[in-house]
């Protein structure tokens, strides 16, 4: 299994002076450690008006920059945000060989349906939103490969090009589609493309069945590109400490519990579809599907005593209450998706990853309000010591 780092350039209030440079120049100094790792690639994220939780509303460029401090690791979009009038799909095609280009061939380029503010921000049609994903993925290798390309369907009109640049990987860079539900798995599977999940503290056997799906896709294929890429990738939360005790101390878990909390406050979409989804109710529980909320949602009811122990601890996050750093590690510490420990502890739950098929295992280690000094401790730690257990 390879061990990547994901990246949603998060940073969580309160503010220093000048953190959104502070917060790149780190990004920097954290990709040329794992690069000097042997990490597999660093995945960044494509959000819109996403205060604290993404300031990766320009990936390209982020993407760009880490290419020229960098020099194995390959560098992912994870992903575009594939709705035509976010993102045109000549200009995707475009934007990411230039990436390829300037990395030396280390592109990966993963798409996304998008949902909530980002649908309201750009106007898009929801009930369109899957096609148009489909068609994004279908269109982009062939603006990399063919030298007049044109595409006529209901949803846009190109006419006859020669989308230049073209990128250095031949035939083209790997194709991946970012999922959260049944139905868009086995799209993924439809297409050929490999899959990027979440676990968002779902259950492993949760993610289990939507692999499954993945699964069922891939037995009815019909590649997007010129080659199938069958690669499982997760995104976990992801802090390896030296000690249990420095585990507890580092915030990690408290950073996990709001990255929960920020990302449907943030993006406005019911967080009930997030809770559900803890619960391990995958059915029509997909908050990437979900429209921007008109209002705030009432916090006035949640259940500080939830009986999931999880929940109830978000619940109170929430609603502003300081959490004990031990309890909360007590309570994360026996959810199989959430790799958060010492290294022992941690290589038990990656196991568990690699038991399900996982290919790559996409780390979150900078989240919430976690200190920088703490996110180099866990790549150093994790880069060392788990890495090349898994890469055997």
């Amino acid at each position: 299994m390879i061990f990547d780092i994901f990246s949603e350039l998060q940073c969580a209030k309160p503010w220093r002076e000048n953190h959104e440079r502070a917060l790149l120049l780190e990004a920097i100094e954290q990709a040329r450690l794992a690069d000097r790792l042997g990490y597999g690639c660093w995945w960044t994220v494509e959000h819109h008006g996403a205060t604290e939780f993404s300031y990766s509303s320009s990936p390209e460029m982020v993407l760009a920059v880490l290419s020229q401090h960098t020099e194995r690791i390959h560098l992912g979009h994870a992903g575009v945000l594939a709705p035509f009038r976010i993102n045109h799909p000549l200009r995707v095609a475009e934007r990411a060989a230039f990436v390829d280009l300037a990395s030396g061939g280390r592109l990966e380029l993963g798409l996304a349906r998008s949902g909530g503010t980002e649908w309201d921000a750009f106007g898009v049609d929801p009930d369109s939103s899957r096609d148009q994903l489909r068609e994004a993925l279908q269109m982009v290798p062939r603006m990399w490969t063919e030298t007049s390309f044109k595409w006529e369907s209901e949803h846009i009109s190109i006419p006859e090009r020669d989308v230049v640049p073209k990128p250095l990987q031949k035939p083209h860079p790997p194709l991946w589609q970012t999922c959260t539900s049944p139905e868009s798995f086995e799209m993924a599977g439809n297409l050929g493309v490999g899959v990027l999940a979440t676990t968002l503290l779902i259950p492993l056997d949760s993610l289990g069945e939507l692999l499954g799906c993945y699964e069922k896709g891939l037995a009815n294929c019909s590649p997007a590109g010129l080659f199938v890429n069958a690669q499982r990738a997760v995104f976990t939360f992801m802090h390896c400490a030296e000690t249990k005790q420095q585990a507890i101390e580092s915030g990690a878990g408290e950073a996990a519990l709001w990255f929960v909390n920020a990302a449907p406050k943030v993006f406005q979409v019911p967080r009930d579809l997030w809770i559900s989804a803890i619960r391990g109710d995958l059915q029509d529980n997909d908050p990437s599907s979900a429209t921007a909320l008109e209002a705030p949602e009432d916090l006035s009811d949640l259940d500080l005593d939830d009986p999931v122990p999880v929940i109830a601890l978000l619940n109170r996050q929430q609603v502003g209450e300081k959490l004990d750093p031990e309890e909360v590690y007590d309570v994360l510490e026996p959810i199989e998706s959430v790799v958060i420990g010492d290294v022992d502890l941690c290589r038990r739950k990656i196991q568990r990853y690699a038991d399900l098929g996982i290919d790559r295992l996409m780390c979150l280690m900078q989240m919430g309000g976690l200190r920088h000094e703490a996110v180099m401790a866990s790549i150093e730690r994790t880069g060392r010591v788990l890495l090349p257990e898994f890469l055997r």
